[in-house]
């Protein structure tokens, strides 16, 4: 399961494995609004540690997405 830097303790204890659909679109669908929003505070600077930071837990985010989805495929198949 994905760690997440400064996320929130929820997504780290859950377990997709044994979700079903529509709890898995949930947390997509959570996860690519934090997405969408840290896209919105984007520091100027790409060479700050603040963008470093940002980047960091950007990717994270996208790597969660990801995980999220191959469980949701995983359930199609």
């Amino acid at each position: 399961m994905a760690e997440i830097l400064e996320l929130d303790p929820f997504f780290g204890e859950l377990d997709f494995a044994a979700m079903g659909r529509e709890d898995l679109a949930s947390c997509l669908d959570v996860v690519r609004v934090r997405i969408s929003r840290l896209d919105e505070e984007e520091p100027g600077d790409m060479e700050s540690e603040e963008y470093e930071a940002w980047a960091d837990r950007h990717e994270e985010l996208e790597d969660l997405a990801d995980e999220i989805l191959d469980y949701l495929e995983g359930l199609e198949g």
